[in-house]
């Protein structure tokens, strides 16, 4: 499969927000959009944190068009003050970058990383027997993880339809996904088969299958039941959001919908185990924002490679 053209037009009457964006991958996803011209909101849970990063590349750059609003994906208000703050400077949005994630897990990181890990074993999943005793994954981590993950970017998704659909571009929504998320890591055929019946895929499904697996979870019969066994919270998040992203791309056939694994960028979400820098890691989610008319919609991509979902 080949990658876009990363060379594509751009123009400073884009305008972008980017969730997540005072740090790691989010951050430097900001920093590259604005680059190339594009108005960015840089958006931050954590007000001080989005500020502090607001003035770290402004000094970096020199440049005018990052501009800051607090943002917590997990709550309806918050998105809702971003949408009509959005709506009275801009009256649309072009670009949007679902980026927030969360864990779903609690580790030990120093013991974690006294086993010395490679990464091709994280890649596999090969490692997965052996951080048992150092990952711990909780029903309320994936309360969190799944609020964050996945009904986070629904959330922001359908709160900045409107406006989305305002983008005389044709509007661009990059998700943030992970290789964890891929269907070929789930051990149960059936539960693959119902994430990618991209024919009668809706909402409904994806939040039925989420249940499941939080009954199961409760029951203690994740792993009997076939589900992924290598941080499973974080992985079924991201397979939802990669099942959501293809519902989106084909029911608004005008935008661009895309989602995208980054790479194994080192960042604070994998306690710092990744191989690649942010910067590279951001390359592919910038060029899904910045994909040319009649690009790729509804597709799943490695960096900047389509791939299989």
């Amino acid at each position: 499969m080949g990658s876009i053209n990363p060379e594509q037009p751009t123009s400073a009457t884009l305008c972008a927000v980017v969730t997540g964006a005072n740090r790691g991958i989010g951050l430097a996803i900001t920093r590259q959009l604005a680059e190339k011209g594009v108005t960015v909101v840089l958006t931050s849970r954590n007000e001080m944190h989005g500020i502090s990063a607001l003035q770290s590349l402004r000094r970096e750059l020199n440049f005018s068009n990052i501009i800051f609003h607090q943002l917590d994906v997990q709550d309806p208000v918050s998105v809702a003050n971003l949408v009509e703050f959005i709506d009275i400077q801009f009256g649309k949005l072009d670009i949007l970058v679902n980026n927030a994630g969360a864990p779903g897990a609690s580790v030990d990181i120093e013991g974690l990383k006294g086993l010395n890990i490679d990464a091709e074993s994280w890649l596999s999943g090969k490692a997965s027997n052996i951080v048992q005793g150092f990952i711990r994954c909780t029903y309320s981590d994936a309360l969190t993880c799944f609020d964050t993950n996945y009904y986070g970017c629904k959330r922001m998704t359908e709160a900045f339809l409107p406006l989305l659909k305002c983008s005389t571009e044709g509007a661009r929504i990059v998700n943030l996904s992970s290789l964890r998320g891929e269907l070929k890591r789930i051990p149960n055929q059936k539960i693959r088969d119902n994430f990618d019946d991209i024919e009668n895929l809706n909402e409904e499904i994806i939040e039925n299958m989420l249940k499941r697996f939080m009954d199961d979870m409760k029951d203690d019969k994740l792993e009997s039941r076939g589900w992924p066994t290598t941080v499973p919270i974080y992985s079924i998040s991201k397979t939802a959001l990669n099942a959501y992203t293809r519902i989106i791309a084909k029911r608004h056939p005008q935008m661009y919908v895309n989602c995208v694994h980054p790479g194994f960028v080192k960042t604070d979400l994998n306690f710092n185990m990744g191989i690649i820098g942010t910067e590279e890691g951001a390359k592919g989610p910038v060029m899904l924002a910045l994909v040319p008319a009649n690009g790729p919609s509804g597709c799943y991509f490695v960096q900047t490679t389509i791939s299989e979902y």
